[in-house]
């Protein structure tokens, strides 16, 4: 049995298209990797179900229409509209580290500064609009930080414990500060 926290989001199903059973999906990541026999998992009920996909063709930058195994008419395609479309962390680790992607499965996460050793908040999004990606926490205050996700600042990745220690610079979080 797959568990939620085995999986991580890297799209999601928009709508069917035609009549044979075809979606719209958005993805984050590479459509080849399900066309190397890598399932999507989508949540049916509360239950992470494993799909394979048959065809896949690009419809824009990050939308596809995809045919999944199975699926042979506009109603039964109809279930999937809206869901989101999972992978395997541990897949999406290696993709990520072969693609580049940013991984947002670290939403979630606490940023502690190893200097201070304290918590400086939890990953609430990444924000990757411009060159510099940012961790976008919220601290014990309630209030948005901002911490530049750079690889040079990280000094460990505790999966288990969702954590990130980071060896943050002095007067970095101060520039987040309203005060």
């Amino acid at each position: 049995m797959i568990l939620r926290e085995e999986i991580v989001d890297v799209g999601k199903f928009q709508k069917t298209h035609a009549l044979k059973g075809e979606l719209n999906m958005i993805l984050e990541i590479d459509p080849d990797y399900f066309l190397q026999g890598n399932p999507l998992i989508v949540d049916m009920d509360g239950i992470y179900v494993p799909f394979f996909i048959e065809s896949v063709r690009p419809k824009g930058s990050t939308s596809y229409l995809v045919k999944l195994a199975g699926i042979e008419t506009e109603k039964e395609a109809s279930c999937f509209v809206n869901k989101e479309i999972n992978i395997l962390k541990s897949d999406f680790k290696e993709i990520s580290d072969e693609e580049g992607i940013i991984e947002n499965f670290l939403i979630g996460y606490k940023i502690i500064n190893k200097v201070t050793d304290t918590i400086v908040g939890e990953i609430i999004d990444i924000e990757d609009s411009t060159t510099n990606v940012l961790f976008v926490l919220e601290n014990e205050k309630g209030e948005e930080v901002y911490i530049p996700m750079n690889e040079e600042l990280i000094y460990t990745i505790n999966d288990e414990d969702r954590e990130i220690i980071m060896d943050l610079p002095e007067g970095l979080i101060d520039l987040n500060s309203k005060d």
